[in-house]
């Protein structure tokens, strides 16, 4: 079955906007691992607006599962990266104005300086994942960066409206996944994803891991944490059965 990772950076997210200790990131991920979640995801931006660098290592040394780091390509996120040693590192394109990550990293325009970061992550035994969009310039760019997996974007794909529209997008997504396996690199997704648009996304062969977040918090507002991991496993598994 396609593996989850959850996403618990918008918990601190609501706990940053009182700058109190409540919600803690920590305990929704405990609960997400408890409803079987494959791991765990955060991303500590430069800006700090949600995930400190507290979060960062607490929720390292206490899930039992893996953490997956997101983080900008800068050396102040890579020397964190390295001394802290989690599973996986991901690099995703971060702006100061922007409320979300809003596409994926333009690899095609820094290949030497992502070789540089990659060599660093994979000499420390870390996974090294690039966020990209589903475009086959930007997957072959990744290959040549020796990524070991790719995280195709899915925001564009989960704001469309129109049927078609949202079919050609798909359509899109399918054929990045399949062109970026068959060159060597694991296939994972996410952004933007929630109950039902995951399962066209979620029948993809070759995608491996999703990574969903804010759907999740937004929905453990409603039912709390575990019914809403538990919910969004129960569909992916429908879906490939």
């Amino acid at each position: 079955m396609t593996r989850l990772f959850v996403n618990v950076d918008h918990v601190a997210t609501i706990r940053e906007a009182r700058r109190t200790q409540e919600p803690d990131p920590l305990k929704a991920a405990l609960m997400a691992e408890k409803m079987g979640a494959d791991g765990i995801t955060i991303h500590l931006r430069e800006d700090r607006r949600h995930i400190q660098d507290k979060d960062v290592r607490i929720i390292h040394n206490n899930i039992s599962t893996k953490l997956n780091l997101e983080m900008a390509a800068v050396d102040e996120m890579v020397a964190i990266s390295l001394e802290l040693k989690p599973y996986q590192v991901s690099l995703v394109p971060e702006k100061r104005q922007e409320i979300t990550t809003e596409g994926g990293l333009d690899v095609c325009s820094q290949v030497p300086e992502l070789i540089d970061i990659r060599k660093r992550i994979k000499n420390e035994g870390i996974l090294f994942s690039l966020f990209v969009d589903p475009d086959i310039n930007q997957l072959e760019a990744c290959k040549e960066v020796n990524a070991d997996s790719i995280e195709i974007n899915t925001g564009n794909y989960s704001e469309l409206v129109a049927a078609k529209d949202v079919e050609t997008e798909l359509l899109r997504i399918q054929q990045a996944s399949k062109y970026a396996a068959n060159m060597g690199l694991r296939v994972f997704a996410g952004h933007g994803l929630n109950y039902d648009n995951v399962k066209a996304i979620a029948a993809i062969p070759e995608v491996e891991e999703l990574n969903i977040g804010h759907f999740l918090v937004a929905q453990s507002v409603y039912v709390g944490m575990e019914n809403a991991v538990r919910r969004m496993i129960s569909i992916i598994e429908m879906t490939q059965s």
